[in-house]
């Protein structure tokens, strides 16, 4: 499956901008490529930047980190829901709450980029087993539409846009 290629009717409301952030890209490629890219480039950032906050109130780079592991989990579990074609509307979660209730900042940085590792292997293992037909399947989440395709782009592009994130307030 390729972004390109996603209908309308495959996703709606903020997850249009993480898939926009993805770019145009094949689903299973982008998603072994796109981690190998975030390990070299987390791998390069100074070590007194791991626990660095460029403002009060600001997650460290490491509760980033988690934060994409925990939004993974949770978007690849929403994928499952709605290949299977569960029609339950799943609903969203509060992401502050998550990161305050980790303990991200006591972690070592490899620690964490293992877990995203491992993560990313068995998402990938998933989205591979998925047919055309199950990719397209659309339920609610968070109020708002998407398929479990365009939850794998929303993966890419939430990972992506934290990258971005990094590079202009962190580093």
């Amino acid at each position: 499956m390729n972004s390109d290629h996603l209908l309308e009717t495959e996703y709606s409301g903020p997850f249009a901008n993480y898939i926009h952030e993805a770019g145009e890209v094949n689903l299973i490629e982008e998603l072994e490529i796109s981690l190998h890219d975030f390990i070299r480039f987390v791998q390069n950032i100074p070590l007194d930047k791991f626990d660095y906050r460029y403002a009060e109130g600001k997650w460290t780079i490491k509760e980033i980190i988690q934060h994409l592991i925990d939004c993974e989990r949770i978007f690849t579990y929403r994928a499952l829901r709605f290949s299977r074609n569960d029609k339950t509307s799943l609903p969203g979660f509060e992401e502050n709450d998550y990161v305050e209730n980790t303990a991200a900042n006591k972690r070592s940085i490899q620690e964490l980029l293992t877990e995203l590792s491992a993560l990313r292997h068995s998402t990938l293992l998933f989205y591979k087993s998925l047919s055309e037909e199950q990719l397209r399947r659309v339920g609610i989440a968070s109020t708002h539409q998407i398929s479990a395709g365009a939850l794998g782009f929303v993966i890419i592009g939430h990972q992506k846009h934290h990258q971005k994130v990094f590079e202009e307030r962190y580093l």
